[in-house]
C-alpha cells in the first residue's frame, strides 16, 4: 500500500537499469512510472516474432559467473531461468581455435595462470600465447579508477597490445576476436581502458569468471516479464511506447515532470535509464537539456550495429557446444552462434535444428535484404560446421538493431558521465555509465539501477538503499602486485605505464 505523501519518481527505460530502479524503489513505497518507448519492456531483450509466430530477441546474452547482483536477484524473485554451466568453442575459417572448458570444475590456480592453461587452441603456438605475459602490467596497473581511465582510454587497444609486443598472431587469433564479441568493435575502435576493464572482469580477474549460463528461453519471458508482474503487484506503472521528448524543470533547476508527447508525468526525482541512442534522442528533443554542457556531450559518443538472426532448420545439425564466438569470416566483425535446441526448453524436443547467429559492429549488413542475411549466415555456419550445408531454412527471423550498443571508442570516457548530474534529482543508468563497481554489461547495468535508485532514497529520505553485491576481490598476489607497481611508478624513474 502506498502511502499519500510517497514521493513520485519517473523512470525512463525498462531494461536491466531501469527494472532495477523501478523494482527497489517500489518496494521502498515509492510512486514508480516506468516509461519503455517500445511496445514491450525489455531494452535489447524485447521480444519479437516471426512471420509464423515464433519468439525473437535481439541477440542471445549470456550471464557470467561474476554476475552476483543478478543471480541474487532471480534469487529474490524466485526464478529458474538459467542452464546449468556451458563450455563453448571459438572457429575462424581455418577451423575451431579454442574450447574453453568448465573453469570451476578445474582445480583452481592463481590468475592468470588458470586462464592461460585450461583452454584447448589447436592451433596457436605455445610461444605466441606467452607473449601475452608482459601485458600483465598493464592489467595491474588499471585499477578501474578515473585515474587510470584518463591514461588508458587515449590509446587503442591495438596500440596497447603493440605497445607490449604482443604477438600479431595472438593478437589477431585470441585478443581481436574477444574484442569483437565483448565491445563489439575492433582493436582499433576500442578504448584501452575499456578492452582492460573487460577483460579483466570477464577473464582475467579470476579462473571461474569466464563461466557463463544462458537463459532457457528468452529472457523477456523468463526474467523480464515476471520481473514487470512483481512491480505492477507493488504499486508500479509500467507504460509501453512511450517516448520522452522533454524533461520539465523548475525555478531552482530541479526536474518536476518528463514529457511524453501530449503526456506530462510530475515526478520528485528522475532515473534515464537508457543506452547513448536513446539519450541523445532525449537531447536532441529537449529544450531544458540541450542547455547543458555534459548532456550536449554525449553527443560525441557512438553506439555500434547489431544484427541478431535466428533460423529454423528442417533437420538435426549435431554442434558440439551450444555457444560459439567465431572471428575472421568478415573484416570488423564478429559473431556468435548458438544451439538453442541445447539452451532452451522450447526447442529441446524440435525435430529440426533451432539456432542463432548474431552479429557485432554489423554496419554493411543492416542494408542487405533478407535473403542475402540468410544466405550470408547458412555460408559461415557451414564454414565451421560443413552439416549446415545441406540443410533448408523452414522460418526465421531477423532483428536490425542500429546503434543499439555502446561504443567505448579511443577518447569516449570523457564524455561518458556519472550517475549524478547538474540537475539535482536526475540520475543516470546503464552500462556505459562511469561507476567504480567493475562490473560490464548486463549486471553493469543492473547495478547502476540500483545505485540510482540509491540516490533517490539518500535524497527524498524514503525507505532504505539497496544492497549492491561488490565484485569479488582481486586475488592476494594481483593486490600485492599493484600496490608494487603504484609504489614503483612514484619514483623518479619508475616504470611507465603506456
Amino acid at each position: 500500500m502506498l502511502k499519500s505523501n510517497s514521493h513520485r519518481v519517473v523512470v525512463v527505460g525498462a531494461g536491466w537499469a531501469g527494472l532495477g530502479a523501478a523494482y527497489h524503489l517500489c518496494t521502498q513505497g515509492y510512486q514508480v512510472t516506468l516509461l519503455e518507448a517500445g511496445a514491450y519492456p525489455g531494452g535489447l531483450v524485447a521480444g519479437w516474432q516471426t512471420a509464423e509466430g515464433r519468439a525473437l530477441e535481439a541477440g542471445i546474452h549470456g550471464f557470467w559467473y561474476p554476475y552476483r547482483n543478478i543471480f541474487a536477484l532471480v534469487d529474490r524473485l524466485g526464478l529458474k531461468p538459467f542452464t546449468d554451466w556451458t563450455r563453448s568453442t571459438q572457429y575462424s575459417p581455418e577451423g575451431v581455435e579454442a574450447i574453453s572448458p568448465i573453469f570451476q570444475n578445474l582445480p583452481r590456480l592463481p590468475m592468470p595462470l588458470g586462464t592461460f592453461a585450461y583452454p584447448q587452441f589447436p592451433r596457436l603456438p605455445l610461444a605466441d600465447r606467452l607473449s601475452a605475459f608482459p601485458l600483465i602490467q598493464a592489467v595491474l596497473d588499471f585499477d578501474n579508477s578515473d585515474e587510470a581511465w584518463r591514461r588508458y582510454d587515449s590509446i587503442s587497444a591495438r596500440e596497447l597490445f603493440r605497445q607490449y609486443n604482443v604477438s600479431e598472431r595472438l593478437y589477431r587469433e585470441a585478443f581481436e576476436p574477444m574484442l569483437l564479441v565483448g565491445l563489439f568493435a575492433s582493436g582499433e575502435q576500442c578504448s584501452a581502458a575499456a578492452a582492460l576493464g573487460m577483460l579483466y572482469y570477464f577473464i582475467l580477474a579470476h579462473q571461474n569468471d569466464f563461466d557463463v549460463v544462458w537463459c532457457r528461453g528468452t529472457v523477456g519471458e523468463k526474467i523480464f516479464r515476471p520481473w514487470c508482474d512483481r512491480i505492477q503487484s507493488s504499486g508500479g506503472k509500467l507504460l509501453t511506447q512511450r517516448r520522452v521528448t522533454d524533461v520539465c524543470l523548475d525555478e531552482t533547476g530541479r526536474a518536476n515532470a518528463v514529457v511524453c508527447g501530449d503526456e506530462v508525468f510530475e515526478a520528485d526525482a528522475v532515473i534515464f535509464a537508457v543506452g547513448i541512442t536513446g539519450l541523445q534522442n532525449i537531447v536532441r528533443n529537449s529544450t531544458s537539456l540541450r542547455q547543458r554542457t555534459e548532456f550536449t556531450n554525449v553527443m560525441n559518443l557512438g553506439a555500434v550495429d547489431v544484427l541478431a538472426t535466428r533460423i529454423w532448420l528442417d533437420r538435426k545439425v549435431s554442434i558440439p557446444n551450444p555457444s560459439n564466438a567465431c572471428f575472421g569470416f568478415h573484416p570488423t566483425t564478429g559473431w556468435t552462434f548458438f544451439d538453442l535446441n541445447a539452451l532452451h526448453d522450447a526447442y529441446a524436443g524440435e525435430p529440426g535444428t533451432v539456432v542463432e547467429a548474431d552479429f557485432y559492429h554489423a554496419n554493411q549488413f543492416l542494408a542487405m535484404d533478407d535473403a542475402d542475411i540468410l544466405k550470408m549466415v547458412q555460408q559461415d555456419l557451414s564454414t565451421c560446421l560443413p552439416a549446415f550445408r545441406e540443410a533448408k531454412v523452414v522460418d526465421y527471423g531477423i532483428v536490425r538493431l542500429p546503434r543499439a550498443v555502446t561504443h567505448f571508442a579511443p577518447g569516449s570516457y570523457r564524455y561518458l558521465l556519472p550517475s549524478t548530474t547538474s540537475v539535482p534529482n536526475l540520475f543516470l543508468s546503464g552500462d556505459w555509465i562511469v561507476n567504480r563497481h567493475g562490473s560490464w554489461s548486463q549486471e553493469k547495468a543492473y547495478v547502476t539501477g540500483l545505485e540510482a535508485a540509491n540516490r533517490v532514497v539518500a535524497q527524498c529520505g524514503q525507505g532504505t538503499p539497496a544492497n549492491i553485491i561488490p565484485v569479488e576481490p582481486d586475488e592476494a598476489h594481483v593486490q600485492v602486485g599493484r600496490s608494487l607497481l603504484r609504489f614503483a611508478r612514484a619514483l623518479p624513474f619508475g616504470p611507465s605505464s603506456i
